[in-house]
């Protein structure tokens, strides 16, 4: 039911349209935090008709959000959209973009498992089709290898501390975002809420996993988090993903990583790591079929090419990301160990079987 704005204060998005954000790229000026606070509890509650929905979500998007406004969206999302379920492990939380790949596999599902079998407990969530790409991302991996993915909140939690992986769905964990679907895909580009569903943490993780275009997006992320008042992220470690995603792309690769203070990048060549393929090698034509077909055969140890590689070198970030190896050099191994000791196969038939 669509809620009177008299149930909020006196920032309905017109207002802020016309005397704030609205006025273009160069001239719009950045919310505060009480203004973007309710113009997102408005939005979740139904109350503005769809035209001026897009028209905030469009002036958001040509004069860009900064930290405090992502800050409070999220808040908003966290406080009345997110229903989180807490494993008893404390995984590495990945929210790659939700609206997915179009060209190259998808290693996430793979590096997720090889990691836990390495005894890194790893989290993955997403919708299903979300715009404006509506391409393959986590779950359609997963529902193509024959795990379980329209979970409750507390199954996924269990998934976790049962096989080490665990999947959380977002219409279960996010419902509120999620009912906003329809018109996101009206809209036809990416606005702020494709950034900050990202950022759900549903297993409240205190460590979070993530990618980028460009670095100043990272730092943007992780001001973000700086300015939240309802996450509770430790550290944060991000990449520039192939196609957006959380895949580390072949080559030279910006990484950066924030502390909870300070943040500090560096780059990684996939060379020095022995690996020796370039982007092309890893695309496929359908990314979720072909995604889960290699990722069964390298944890059944029946590739060993650069699909392999990239499962390897993406489990050894999240071992890496939540301190339980000193660095690449030893995830790498640590990832391997458990892909040849059969370990890895292991989870993937514990998830099957879940």
């Amino acid at each position: 039911m669509t809620k009177t704005s008299q149930e909020y204060g006196e920032w309905p998005l017109k207002r802020l349209m016309t005397e704030v954000c609205g006025s273009g790229p160069k001239s719009a000026e950045d919310l505060t935090r009480e203004q973007a606070l309710e113009a997102f509890q408005r939005i979740l509650g139904g109350e503005p008709d769809d035209l001026t929905l897009g028209g905030f979500w469009l002036a958001n998007r040509w004069k860009h959000n900064n930290a405090e406004e992502l800050g409070a969206y999220t808040d908003v999302m966290r406080e009345e959209s997110v229903v989180t379920a807490e494993p008893d492990c404390d995984p590495v939380d990945c929210g790659a973009n939700y609206d997915g790949k179009g060209r190259s596999a998808i290693f996430g599902v793979g590096a997720g498992v090889v990691a836990a079998a390495a005894g890194t407990p790893v989290v993955a969530h997403s919708g299903d089709r979300v715009p404006t790409q509506k391409q393959d991302a986590y779950k359609h991996v997963l529902d193509e290898l024959g795990i379980r993915t329209e979970l409750s909140v507390q199954e996924s939690a269990d998934m976790v501390d049962e096989t080490g992986f665990g999947f959380y769905y977002q219409p279960e964990f996010n419902p509120k975002v999620h009912a906003l679907w329809e018109q996101r895909d009206q809209l036809g580009v990416r606005s702020f809420v494709n950034t900050i569903e990202t950022l759900a943490n549903p297993a409240n993780a205190s460590v979070h996993l993530g990618s980028f275009y460009h670095l100043a997006f990272a730092k943007k992320v992780c001001d973000t988090f700086a300015e939240s008042r309802e996450s509770d992220v430790d550290k944060v470690v991000m990449f520039q993903g192939m196609e957006g995603y959380d895949d580390i792309r072949p080559g030279y690769t910006k990484v950066a990583e924030w502390d909870g203070e300070e943040l500090s990048d560096y780059e990684i060549e996939t060379a020095n790591f022995g690996m020796d393929f370039e982007g092309e090698d890893l695309e496929v034509e359908n990314v979720a079929e072909e995604s889960a077909t290699i990722t069964e055969a390298v944890l059944a140890r029946e590739r060993d090419d650069q699909f392999a590689d990239a499962i390897a070198l993406n489990a050894a970030f999240r071992m890496y990301a939540r301190d339980d190896v000193s660095d690449l050099d030893e995830g790498l191994a640590a990832a391997r160990e458990a892909i040849e000791s059969g370990d890895a196969a292991a989870v993937l038939d514990d998830l099957r079987d879940f």
